[in-house]
C-alpha cells in the first residue's frame, strides 16, 4: 500500500508539472532550455511592416519656346519631342527672329521664355553680348565648327540658311529671273518684287545688311543707294511670311528675297509655284541657331530640347523632309538627301562680327530714310 501511495503521489506531481507547462506555453512563453535564456522580444507598433505606397508619377516640367521657325517645322518636331519626353509640357510662341531678340531683351529681369529656337547669327551674337543667353555646353559641342557657334557656348548654329532669289515659277521662266543681286535693280522688275517686312525678320535684316556690306561697310552710303534702287522696284512689304507666300502665289508680285529652306518647303510640301536662283556671286549663308535664355525658369527641360534638336538621326531626317542643312560635321555626306548634294553652297564674303555691330544702325536708317522713298 505504501508503494502504491508513492506511485500516486509521483503521478500527481507529474500531472501538475505538465499542466503548468501547458499554461506557460498558452500565455506566450516557452519552457526555458537553460537558466540563461533571454525572454522573447516584444513587438512594438513602430516595428510593424508599413504598406508600400505606389510610386508617384513624374512631375510635369514646362518648357516655353520662342521660335522663328515655320509652322510646318514646329508641327514636325514638337510631337516627336513630346513622344520622347512626355514629362515636358511645351508651349511654343512663334514670331520673327528680331521680335524674339526684342522680347527676350525686354524680359531680361523676369524671363518668360526658356529656349530661343531660330535666330540669326547676328541676332544671337547681339543677345550674347547683352548677357541674354545662358552658357551651356551640350554633348554634341565638338561636332559644330567654331564658325557656327559661340566661343562661350551661349548659342549654337542648328542649320545653314543660304539667302537666295525667290520667284514664282508659274509667272516667270527661270531664264527670265535675275541671276544675281544687282540684276534685281533692273527697271524691268519694277513692281515685280514683294519683300517680307524687314525690321521684324532676321532673314531680311541679314540680306539687307549683306547688301550694304558688299557695297562697302566702312561707308554705308553706297549700300544705302543700292537699297534705295531695290525699294524703287519693290511693290510692297508683306507683314509676315504667310502674307508673302499668298501675294506671290496670287502673282501680285513675281520676285522676292528669301531663305532656301522655306522656299523648298513651300514648293515641295505646300505645292506652291515657287523656285529659287542661287546668286552667281554668292549668297549670305546665315547660321540659324538656338540658345537657352539666361536665368530661364525651366533649364532642365530646355537642356532636353537642346539635345533632342541636334540628334544626328533627327538632323538627317530634317534634311530629307524639311530641307534643312545641318551644321554638324560628323554626319556622313552619303546619308544626306539628293537635293542637298546638288547645291553648291557658295558663300558671300562677309564679316559677321561687323554685320552684328552695324545691323541695328543700318536697318534703322533704311526704315527711316529709304523704305517707300526709293522711287522719289
Amino acid at each position: 500500500m505504501k508503494a502504491s501511495k508513492g506511485n500516486v503521489s509521483r503521478m500527481l506531481v507529474g500531472t501538475l508539472v505538465s499542466i503548468m507547462m501547458v499554461v506557460i506555453t498558452a500565455c506566450g512563453g516557452s519552457a526555458p532550455s537553460s537558466g540563461n535564456a533571454s525572454p522573447a522580444p516584444t513587438v512594438k507598433p513602430s516595428d510593424k511592416p508599413v504598406a508600400t505606397e505606389a510610386p508617384k508619377p513624374a512631375e510635369k516640367q514646362k518648357l516655353v519656346i520662342y521660335t522663328a521657325r515655320d509652322k510646318s517645322v514646329v508641327d514636325e518636331i514638337i510631337p516627336k519631342f513630346n513622344a520622347k519626353h512626355p514629362e515636358v509640357e511645351v508651349e511654343v510662341l512663334t514670331m520673327g527672329a528680331q521680335q524674339i531678340l526684342e522680347r527676350v531683351r525686354g524680359e531680361k529681369a523676369n524671363p518668360q521664355a526658356d529656349f530661343w529656337w531660330g535666330g540669326t547669327q547676328s541676332g544671337l551674337m547681339t543677345a550674347a553680348n547683352e548677357d541674354l543667353l545662358e552658357s551651356f555646353k551640350p554633348s554634341f559641342a565638338d561636332s559644330i565648327p567654331a564658325l557656327y557657334k559661340d566661343a562661350k557656348d551661349r548659342w549654337y548654329g542648328e542649320m545653314l540658311l543660304p539667302e537666295v532669289i525667290m520667284y514664282n515659277s508659274k509667272a516667270l521662266k527661270q531664264e527670265d529671273a535675275p541671276k544675281d543681286w544687282d540684276a534685281l535693280l533692273d527697271p524691268k522688275y519694277k513692281d515685280k518684287i514683294i519683300i517680307r517686312g524687314v525690321l521684324a525678320s532676321g532673314t531680311m535684316r541679314t540680306i539687307y545688311s549683306a547688301m550694304i556690306f558688299k557695297e562697302g561697310a566702312a561707308d554705308p552710303k553706297k549700300g544705302y543707294d543700292w537699297l534705295k534702287k531695290l525699294d524703287a522696284n519693290t511693290k510692297e512689304y508683306a507683314q509676315d511670311p504667310t502674307n508673302l507666300y499668298l501675294k506671290l502665289a496670287r502673282e501680285e508680285g513675281t520676285l522676292s528675297l528669301w531663305n532656301l529652306q522655306d522656299i523648298m518647303i513651300q514648293k515641295h510640301l505646300k505645292n506652291q509655284p515657287f523656285d529659287f536662283i542661287y546668286p552667281t556671286s554668292g549668297a549670305p549663308i546665315l547660321v540659324d541657331g538656338v540658345g537657352m535664355v539666361k536665368n530661364a525658369k525651366n533649364k532642365e527641360a530646355a537642356k532636353k530640347f537642346y539635345e533632342f534638336l541636334f540628334d544626328s538621326k533627327l538632323r538627317i531626317e530634317l534634311a530629307d523632309k524639311l530641307f534643312q542643312i545641318p551644321t554638324r560635321t560628323d554626319i556622313s555626306k552619303d546619308s544626306l538627301p539628293a537635293w542637298l548634294k546638288g547645291i553648291e553652297l557658295k558663300p558671300m564674303n562677309l564679316d559677321w562680327t561687323v554685320m552684328a555691330e552695324k545691323e541695328k544702325d543700318w536697318m534703322q536708317y533704311w526704315d527711316e530714310s529709304i523704305k517707300g522713298k526709293g522711287a522719289k
